[in-house]
């Protein structure tokens, strides 16, 4: 017999379909590292605004002071507790004899109306000529006296520096000169033009002679050590300068922003 063919079924094979591909994940876009405000950074920060708030706090006294009268000064309250007593009253400008004005400016700031608180010619001719002269004008004396704190510390020179220019924003040269002759120290514990002249001369300070007035202005650089009523030889030098310098600032003009 033939041989018998066996056929066996098989299933026809199927055409696999292609694996799907997967999609490729997208990487994380990177985290923005957040770095940390350096201590440095942020104390500087805060001397910042502590340096624009003391300015703020300083400017607001300029202005009271330009206005309100100033009661006392560090330096008289402590010659007060040093001395016990002091003799310090206030006195209106109008109450001031104009010649004791101008005997002041003429003796500690001749261009007193010319400039805008630093004396930029004086402070070029006490570099070069050294300590032997000041180049402290009267505004920069005021800061000193009224807001600061007697001393020659870099500190002090700093704040009066930074004070000189709000001063001759906010008040007038009146004011500014008003200010100076009643704080200024004419005698141990004699303060202002009001004490002075009745402590040296038995007089009001509208009854100032010229000569009276020129010899309390020479005793402003040293007043412990001068005397306005028994002047010694370098007083009476002194005083005839300021009276030649103040006749010379009332006919050059020079004397025009505090004269009536």
């Amino acid at each position: 017999m033939p041989p018998i063919a066996v056929l066996v079924a098989t299933k026809p094979k199927t055409a696999r379909k292609p694996a799907a591909r997967k999609k490729a994940a997208k990487p994380a876009p990177p985290k923005r590292e957040v770095l940390p405000v350096r201590p440095t950074l942020r104390l500087l920060r805060w001397l910042a605004r502590g340096f624009l708030v003391m300015l703020g706090v300083m400017f607001l006294w300029v202005v009271v002071y330009s206005i309100v009268n100033p009661p006392s000064t560090l330096y008289i309250w402590q010659e007060k507790l040093r001395l016990g007593e002091v003799d310090h009253e206030w006195v209106e400008m109008e109450q001031i004899a104009p010649v004791m004005k101008r005997s002041v400016v003429a003796a500690e700031d001749a261009n007193f109306c010319l400039h805008g608180g630093f004396d930029i010619a004086a402070i070029r001719t006490a570099i070069e000529q050294g300590a032997n002269r000041g180049a402290s004008t009267l505004t920069q004396q005021v800061v000193k006296n009224a807001f600061l704190w007697q001393g020659r510390s870099w500190l002090r020179k700093a704040l009066e520096a930074m004070m000189t220019p709000m001063v001759e924003l906010a008040w007038s040269k009146e004011r500014i000169l008003e200010v100076y002759l009643n704080v200024a120290e004419f005698d141990e514990g004699v303060f202002g033009v009001e004490a002075a002249a009745h402590h040296y001369f038995g007089v009001g300070p509208e009854k100032l002679s010229e000569v009276q007035a020129a010899r309390l202005a020479a005793v402003l650089p040293s007043p412990k050590v001068r005397s306005a009523s028994k002047p010694n030889e370098l007083v009476r030098r002194r005083t005839a300068q300021i009276i030649d310098g103040a006749a010379t600032i009332r006919a050059d003009g020079r004397a025009a922003c505090f004269e009536d």
